[in-house]
């Protein structure tokens, strides 16, 4: 099959348009999904192409007085911030509208909530480490639809000192004799670093990412990595020697320090490992929280459940203001960090439990128990029907549904009606400034009460 690829413009909502990649053949559009290895992908099929779609060269989507230099220059190259060419308050128009066109008709989208400098915000930053035959080692981030590794030295929305430890590891390797991951031959030991940092405790945690569990001079390296950045708290290998396109391998070996770090969110300290989740923008976090906890309405006779709940954040911020908390999250490390984080802020009244959210509610139902509230923070891509037909048999009189997918969220929204529950609130956080992502916290209530 010949395929004619093409950048498509396809526009949501009058002036903003939202770009996307798609190839086009005879009378049919095939979306790239490229997040298979190697630029391979699975094409997903749509006849019938619209005829606004059959011309791609459409003019520019920006007014001429927000279009600004992109002061990033891998802009063009990276593709991972989407909205940097043209002016802040631009990019919040874009992803008011896009919101506005998927979530309209479920009732009004309030102003996002911005961003007061929307730089240097991500948490958790990530490095590729790849060895190409014409350059030799390079390390950065993909390319846009590619496997392609762009060297970057800075990158303006992770935090600075994310960059230097990245920086120093990467001028180590020579002396060190370690060689980088070849993605083609499944040669070479340095894949991917990673780096989380705390923003309030100043605690740095930093991944190695290997093929194999054997490190030579690893207590040399480690010395002289801190010698250079004392700042580092814990130093975890993290193995992965499998042929794929997840970062993290499932074994882990701490070569200094506790193997995790704490940070503090919303007044309460958190544990955070290197395989769970942190949401990477604490400044907007906080007021993603508080909006979150204004629509859930506790009194502290509540019993709330914690769906999704990753290391606890959502649920112990709820301890305080509900009568139980209960949390429920399928990766086992962040229930640790969940449970340990309860013990580290003396709260008692909530508990963590490793499982499926879908098969947990189910269970619940079944045994007659009762919720008051439900929290649910998804993966992008969302809930699932056994989930969501398991709230409507528990029937809490609110559902705080919080979102970094508006598609999926939309799709779970239509569940959610069928299942007797309205929107009462849309209200939406930059937490992915320059970024086209956009976070969705939505006030749901039983429309029976």
């Amino acid at each position: 099959m010949l395929f004619h690829y093409l950048y498509i413009q396809v526009d949501f909502c009058g002036r903003h348009r939202y770009t996307k990649r798609y190839a086009i053949t005879g009378l049919n559009i095939v979306k790239l999904l490229t997040d298979y290895p190697s630029g391979r992908f699975q094409p997903t099929m749509k006849k019938n192409i619209p005829n606004r779609l059959r011309n791609p060269h459409s003019p520019p989507d920006k007014p001429r007085e927000e279009v600004v230099t992109p002061p990033c220059p891998y802009f063009r190259d990276c593709g991972g911030c989407q909205l940097q060419d043209r002016t802040y308050r631009e990019s919040l128009r874009v992803k008011e509208a896009r919101l506005t066109a998927l979530l309209g008709r479920f009732g009004k989208i309030e102003p996002i909530i911005s961003m007061k400098t929307p730089w240097s915000y991500r948490n958790k930053c990530h490095s590729t480490f790849a060895y190409d035959r014409r350059f030799g080692i390079r390390n950065g981030l993909y390319a846009e639809y590619s496997h392609r590794v762009i060297p970057i030295d800075r990158c303006l929305i992770q935090d600075e000192r994310a960059d230097n430890i990245i920086a120093t590891i990467a001028s180590m390797m020579k002396s060190f004799k370690m060689t980088a991951y070849n993605e083609q031959t499944g040669q070479g030991f340095l894949r991917h670093v990673l780096i989380k940092i705390g923003f309030a405790s100043n605690e740095i945690m930093v991944v190695l990412v290997v093929t194999s569990n054997i490190f030579p001079g690893k207590n040399h390296f480690v010395k002289a990595l801190r010698k250079k950045h004392p700042e580092i708290k814990t130093i975890i290998q993290n193995i992965n020697g499998e042929d794929t396109t997840m970062v993290l391998g499932k074994r882990e070996i701490v070569l200094f320090g506790k193997g995790w770090i704490e940070d503090t969110l919303c007044n309460m300290k958190f544990q955070i490992s290197a395989k769970s989740f942190f949401q990477i923008n604490p400044v907007q976090t906080e007021k993603l929280y508080e909006k979150a906890m204004e629509m859930a309405r506790l009194t502290g006779r509540e019993i709330v459940l914690d769906a999704y709940s990753g290391i606890g954040t959502i649920g112990l911020v709820a301890s305080g203001r509900a009568k139980t908390v209960i949390g429920v999250e399928l990766n086992g490390d962040a229930v640790r960090n969940a449970q340990r984080s309860a013990r580290l802020n003396n709260v008692t009244n909530a508990t963590f439990h490793k499982g499926d959210a879908g098969k947990f509610m189910e269970s619940m139902a079944k045994n007659g128990q009762k919720l008051d509230v439900v929290f649910m923070d998804p993966p992008r891509s969302g809930s699932t029907q056994t989930f969501i037909h398991s709230i409507g048999k528990i029937k809490p009189r609110r559902v705080v549904y919080i979102s970094c997918g508006p598609e999926s969220l939309a799709r779970d929204l239509d569940w959610l009606r069928q299942e007797n529950y309205d929107v009462k609130k849309i209200q939406p956080v930059d937490m992915f400034p320059w970024t086209e992502h956009v976070e969705t916290c939505v006030e749901l209530r039983r429309r029976d009460i």
